[in-house]
Formats: structure tokens, sequence, C-alpha cells
């Protein structure tokens, strides 16, 4: 017979191991795609990581896959600035991780555990900021390509005497990098960006044409733009995803005062981002709403091709110069209801209800990364793309 000092031992031994398994969340991804989804963003709502896991901290947590890798991980803010004086994560909006979904990988497994130890800063992949020093551009970008777009001190008229620049365009530029580290302060620090200096450049025109996918009202045959942004925010910013908000005060669109709120959600991995536009008119109504691709995209020097394309919901690019590689932008817009063109853009149209966001997909590429070198290339990714956006993932959540 075992001694009672045996069986006390035993207990003890399997009731640590049911602590153990109590701190542990099992959280299980699928989705129906058979092709491979590089970067998958996993969003789990902060609500049910601390319901599963009570007095979570988002500081001291062990995400891990099923081989037991330990994974870079985020706690997203609810709004700029949030606070949670009392540690109850009233703050945090989700945690957020990554997975590189093979193809024919269908499902995946992970655990989410409290540790008594802080977990280190994981590597910056994602990033924006307001740039003052450079007449209040705003610039954000992720591991593999950038962006900025313009401030109201640029549309400023120039004080007599002076060289200041002045443009009134809220189009949206293009940083091609050739790093996967970030780049924005180094570049303005720097004081160029239109030379490649071994890390990439910007080569992208905007001029007063929508860029890379600004948007505007399409009215009569007409497209009624805004000015330059007039306010700014950032929620959360990095190192897995950025979000922020930019704001443009109302422009007359056709006889309808009009004004947005753009908010962009950049993810690392990704050659997309996402935003979702929020229009604002003096009542409650339908607006036919613009999204453009400047017709006109590579400097003049480098006596560019440019190759439009339509597909359902999408709008591409792929540009041809003489030097300094070619590229692609793109605008996937679910819901789109058909096609335009101004003489400056290449447009896609849709309708959004006022106060409502309408949701859409900006994305570029470079010949540079070596993945995406021909414009048939191009096509397929933004489609593999699409699909993925029409088929997200599916989480349950559980205990191990």
């Amino acid at each position: 017979m075992r001694s009672p000092t045996f069986m006390l031992a035993a207990w003890l031994a399997l009731a640590t191991l049911q602590a153990e398994a109590a701190e542990r969340m099992l959280v299980s991804v699928q989705h129906m795609l058979k092709a491979a989804r590089p970067s998958e963003t996993i969003a789990i709502p902060w609500a049910e990581v601390v319901r599963h896991l009570p007095g979570a901290q988002m500081l001291q947590l062990l995400v891990r896959d099923a081989d037991g890798r330990t994974l870079p991980y985020q706690v997203t803010n609810v709004a700029p600035l949030a606070k949670d004086p009392k540690g109850e994560g009233q703050a945090y909006g989700e945690l957020i991780f990554q997975h590189d979904f093979a193809a024919y990988e269908q499902q995946a497994r992970f655990t989410i555990e409290k540790t008594a130890t802080v977990a280190p800063p994981f590597p910056t992949q994602t990033f924006a900021r307001y740039v003052p020093e450079r007449l209040d551009d705003f610039a954000w970008e992720n591991d593999r390509v950038g962006h900025r777009t313009y401030g109201p001190a640029l549309a400023e008229p120039a004080p007599a005497g002076s060289d200041k620049e002045v443009l009134v365009a809220s189009g949206i530029d293009i940083w091609f990098k050739r790093v996967s580290y970030p780049i924005i302060d180094r570049w303005y620090r720097k004081g160029h960006y239109h030379r490649d200096d071994g890390e990439g450049l910007d080569m992208y025109s905007v001029g007063h044409t929508r860029g890379a996918g600004g948007t505007g009202i399409w009215s009569g045959g007409r497209l009624f733009v805004s000015r330059n942004y007039t306010g700014w925010h950032v929620i959360t910013n990095g190192p897995i995803r950025t979000v922020f908000e930019l704001r443009y005060d109302s422009w007359d669109a056709g006889g309808v005062a009009v004004s947005e709120v753009k908010r962009f959600t950049v993810d690392a991995g990704h050659l997309f981002d996402t935003v979702d536009s929020i229009f604002t008119a003096p009542s409650s109504q339908t607006l036919p709403v613009a999204l453009g691709l400047n017709k006109k995209p590579a400097y003049a020097a480098q006596t560019p091709s440019i190759a439009t394309y339509r597909a359902p919901d999408t709008l591409m690019q792929w540009v041809r110069q003489r030097s300094a590689g070619d590229f692609g932008t793109a605008i996937i817009l679910p819901g789109a209801e058909g096609y335009a063109a101004d003489a400056d853009n290449e447009l896609i149209l849709a309708k959004a209800k006022t106060g409502q966001p309408l949701r859409y997909h900006l994305g570029a590429a470079i010949s540079w990364s070596g993945e995406i070198t021909t414009a048939t290339a191009w096509q397929a990714y933004v489609q593999a793309y699409r699909q993925r956006v029409a088929s997200p993932v599916h989480i349950e959540l559980g205990m191990e």
C-alpha cells in the first residue's frame, strides 16, 4: 500500500497540472481556402482573454503555436492614450498575433497563458506618425511598403519671398521599401526620399490626383474631392498592427457638404492596408463614392508604360519604367458598382451610407521584392488577397 505521503505528493502534482491547465487558453483557427495565407492576423477580443484567463495582464502573456514556438503578440488600444488604472483591461481592444498558413493548411492551434515575467518588446513591423517637421505629412509603413499623405501646413500659401512648397491634395503616396525595418524616421531625418540610398525611395507621383487610393464623391460625371487632412490620431501603433484615423473637413460635393474620417488598419507582412471611410452629410443619405488610382503615377524621366486592369470589386495598375523598378497598385472594394475615369484618375465606384463605414483595401508592390515582377503576378496576388478578404478565418476559444 502506498504511503499517505506518496498519495499527498501525487495529489499535489495532479493539482499543479490542473492549475497550469486552467491557466492555458486554447485558440483554434480555421479557414476555407486551400491557398497559402502568409502573415494571417489572428485577433481575439481582450474581453475574451480575461474571461478565459482572469487577471491576465497585457505584458505578461505567452503565445505559442502548436509546435511550442513563442510568437510575438500585441494588445491593441480601444482609443488613443487609453488607460487602465484598475488593471481590468478596459483600455484594451484585442490580443493579436500572426500565423503563416501554408497551402492546404486550413487549421492551426495556439495556446495563450499568463506568465509571471514581463514579455520583452517584439520587433516593430508597423508604424505611423504625424510629421510636423515636413509640413504636416502623415506617414505610415509596415515591413513591406510605406505610405504618406498631406496635411494642412502643405496647403497653406507660401509667404512672400519664400520657397515653401504648396500642394492641396488628399491623395495617397507610396514609399517603396527595399528593407523590412522601419524607415519613416530615417528618411525624414536624412532630408530626402526621392533618391535610393539602398533602402528604397519615393518614386510615386501624386500631385492633385487620388494617388494610390484616395476617395471622392462622383456626381454628375465629375469627381469632387476634399482638401488635405485636418486632424489625426493614432489608436494603436505596432509592433504587429497600427491603427490610425485621418479627418477631412467638409467640402462641396456637387451641392452637398460632405466630410470624411478614414480609419487605416496596417498589418505586418501585408501589401494591402484596410481602410474604413465614414462620410458625413447634412442629412442621412446614400453618397456615390469613388476611389482612384493616378493615371500618371511615375516620374516622367522614367518614361513609364501604364496598364490598367478591372476585375470584380477590383481596380489595378501595373507600371513599367525605364529604371528604378516596375510597380503595381490596386484597390479592392467589396460591393463595387462600376468604374469611371476623369482626366487624372482611374476610378472604382460604390455607394456609402452617411455615418456608416465603407471598407476597402489599398495595395502596392514593387518588382524589387522578387515576389511580384510582372503584371500577371500582380493580378494573381491581388485576386488571391481578394479571396482572403471574402473568406476570413474563423476562431474558436476554449481551455486546454
